[in-house]
């Protein structure tokens, strides 16, 4: 009888004990929610606050006549004066520092994965790779600076030395991106690879790395937007220069970090009251705009990012 009238109240109890969790799991499903979405829109806030400033303070001198001009015989205040120059420059030094950077960190990291085996060898690359992480960028400026000094001669500027420079900062970020890429290649299609009979070299380039594209896309785009912006290196080996240079062997060059930071030190223009052609606020509004111009080169590099990774993502995956 006593168990009769006591079955009741423990699922009454075990049903009160069920709500009560339930709503307490309720709750703190609402304050990580709330925290997540905190965290979210304080880490939004310096983005879109950098983006709202660049955009107000630069689309105003933002125009084809600037994009397609170089500051050659500009001076004082003159309303004229663009960056086509230091696009090109630019574009020139980042790109060569990409093709001397993307071959060593993928196959580095290759090694690091395929072949290393966790070796002495393959424990001190790593080492030595996680050091040069945290090189600052003037230390890459002054290595480059030096080696063509002994190469070529000490008073050798040109192009090539920036993306050298720039080389070095990469090599690391192409390497610990890729490596984190291949390893999440299933040891599955491996293994299937080699039960056909596949060298493992060709498992490596037909299997390995086409999975694994869309991933060392992104590293590779992710280093890009690592260097693109660097300005004391470029201010050793490259240098500065008003004209246009196609050439990055040959010269000085410009470059838009760069540009801008030689704008914006140079301040405001001491205009003349009777001057008619005069913008006190030109360097200003020069280095504003051209800051707007890298902003968009990065986004549209990350925009191709996103489509090759599309292209080369596997079939059946989002």
């Amino acid at each position: 009888m006593t168990t009769e009238t006591q079955t009741p109240s423990k699922k009454r109890s075990l049903f009160a004990d069920s709500e009560g969790l339930q709503k307490r799991r309720a709750w703190e499903d609402r304050i990580a929610t709330i925290l997540v979405t905190g965290a979210f829109i304080l880490a939004m806030i310096p983005l879109f606050s950098l983006l709202w400033v660049a955009i107000s303070h630069g689309i105003g001198r933002l125009s084809p006549y600037f994009l397609s001009v170089s500051m050659n015989g500009v001076y004082g205040g003159m309303d004229a004066g663009g960056i086509y120059h230091a696009i090109i420059g630019t574009l020139l030094v980042t790109g060569w520092a990409t093709a001397i950077s993307v071959p060593i960190g993928i196959f580095t990291a290759i090694y690091l994965v395929e072949y290393g085996n966790n070796s002495r060898l393959a424990r001190m690359t790593t080492f030595f790779v996680d050091v040069m992480t945290g090189i600052p960028s003037i230390v890459a400026g002054l290595f480059a600076a030096a080696a063509f000094s002994l190469l070529v001669g000490p008073g050798y500027r040109a192009g090539i030395m920036g993306s050298v420079a720039l080389s070095v900062l990469m090599i690391p970020t192409v390497v610990r991106s890729s490596e984190e890429m291949l390893r999440l290649v299933p040891n599955e299609l491996r293994e299937a690879s080699y039960a056909l009979g596949v060298p493992k070299w060709l498992t490596i380039v037909k299997v390995v790395l086409r999975t694994a594209a869309a991933g060392l896309t992104t590293s590779v785009m992710l280093a890009i937007a690592r260097v693109i912006g660097e300005t004391a290196p470029l201010l050793i080996t490259v240098g500065v220069l008003e004209k246009i240079n196609t050439n990055a062997f040959d010269g000085r060059m410009m470059t838009l970090p760069v540009f801008v930071y030689r704008e914006y030190s140079q301040g405001l223009v001491p205009c003349r009251p009777d001057q008619v052609d005069c913008i006190t606020t030109i360097n200003y509004d020069r280095a504003w705009a051209a800051a707007l111009v890298l902003i968009i080169i990065v986004m549209g590099l990350n925009l191709i990012a996103r489509v090759v990774a599309h292209l080369f993502a596997p079939k059946g995956r989002s």
